[in-house]
């Protein structure tokens, strides 16, 4: 059942947008950016944080600086769609650290990931050691990432503001 949206005014959202940009700003300059004092800035972080809106705070790492070159998109299809081949395939990629992201589609593939890996020779082994050996694919199309147009992390709020 899908959970309810949380309503935002437009300071909650002024905040999102601002922890978004620099989830290491201090509570102090939150505050001051979104036009509260700090305890009430706090406490708005809290509630959002309690309400699910916010699930956490990472650090972005540059892939270029761990030597991560290459930026595959994987289009896979699986032999039969039943509920027991996408839990295999699922648990299967689940355990990947390479596989940055994976969806289930609609359309020509069943799924499509993200991988990123050093080099083509770390892809061949993914492909040929990992992909190819879960028992319920049955096609994989892969496309290489010339370069990044466009990488973000922070979701529009644009259609929130009233």
């Amino acid at each position: 059942m899908p959970r309810s949206r949380p309503r935002l005014d437009s300071t909650s959202i002024r905040i999102l947008d601002a922890l978004q940009a620099n989830s290491e700003i201090s509570n102090a300059e939150l505050a001051e950016q979104v036009g509260l004092s700090p305890s009430p800035c706090w406490r708005r972080v809290a509630d959002l944080k309690a309400q699910g809106v916010i699930r956490g705070s990472v650090s972005l790492v540059d892939p270029h600086a761990l030597g991560l070159a290459v930026n595959v998109f994987v289009h896979v299809s699986l032999k039969h769609q039943d509920k027991a081949s996408l839990e295999i395939f699922d648990a299967a990629i689940r355990e990947r650290p390479e596989v940055m992201e994976c969806y289930l589609m609609s359309g020509e593939a069943d799924y499509l990931l993200r991988v990123v890996v050093e080099d083509l020779i770390k892809f061949q082994e993914l492909m040929t050691e990992v992909l190819t050996r879960i028992p319920v694919v049955s096609n994989i199309r892969s496309s290489f990432a010339l370069s990044q147009v466009k990488y973000t992390t922070a979701l529009p709020t644009d259609h929130l503001k009233g």
